[in-house]
């Protein structure tokens, strides 16, 4: 069964079982599916209101975007326990022989890329929807102003959960290229999340 089609309960107790899948990686992806839900329920509470039409506008499009990476992330939770679910079947493969070896070298390798990749595109998305976020603040239902400062603390949960689970799988990326790639542009989306989740934060509290 897919975990984004559980229900919450079962899903918190595969979670919490001694199953080694669903991990970090999909709970980090869970945690910015409820920011970016956060970031469209903010805007929703905010269209259509006379006294918030100046804000219309920019609302709309934070529900079209932010929907879009709501599912996104949604998709997400799969994807990382199927990433961690090839590295666990390449490390099985059979290595009797120089062949076979080989063959579960490859695999390995091509797994643990997968297994880097996913997250990365994880906190791509949560620095996207931090974006989203951060147009709303003072731009949106003040009623909801608290909301918007969750939904920062869940995506940036989200990029720094998803940032432990590519450093822990870049020792296996043999492709050195990419693992430069990887280190990089991911401590550099980190450090994006961590300064737009501060921001969103900072100022969300001051007004309330």
């Amino acid at each position: 069964m897919e975990l984004a089609k559980m229900t919450v309960e079962a899903y918190i107790d595969q979670l919490g079982s001694n199953a080694p899948a669903p991990g970090g990686g999909s709970a980090s992806a869970l945690c910015g599916a409820q920011g970016a839900a956060l970031v469209t329920m903010v805007a929703e509470l905010t269209v259509g209101k006379a006294k918030y039409a100046e804000f219309e506008e920019l609302c709309r499009r934070a529900i079209e975007e932010g929907s879009k990476l709501r599912q996104d992330l949604v998709a997400a939770i799969d994807k990382d326990t199927q990433a961690f679910n090839l590295v666990s079947a390449a490390f099985k493969l059979p290595k009797e022989t120089e062949e076979e070896k080989a063959a579960r070298r490859q695999a390995i390798a091509d797994a643990t890329l997968t297994a880097t990749q996913v997250p990365f595109e994880t906190l791509s998305l949560a620095k996207a929807a931090l974006g989203v976020c951060a147009l709303l603040v003072s731009k949106s239902n003040p009623n909801a102003a608290s909301d918007l400062g969750v939904a920062a603390l869940n995506l940036l949960s989200c990029a720094k959960g998803a940032w432990l689970n590519i450093l822990i799988n870049l020792g296996g990326v043999k492709d050195e290229e990419k693992a430069a790639y990887f280190r990089t542009q991911g401590e550099q989306l980190v450090a994006e999340c961590e300064a737009l989740a501060g921001r969103i934060y900072t100022e969300v509290a001051a007004s309330l």
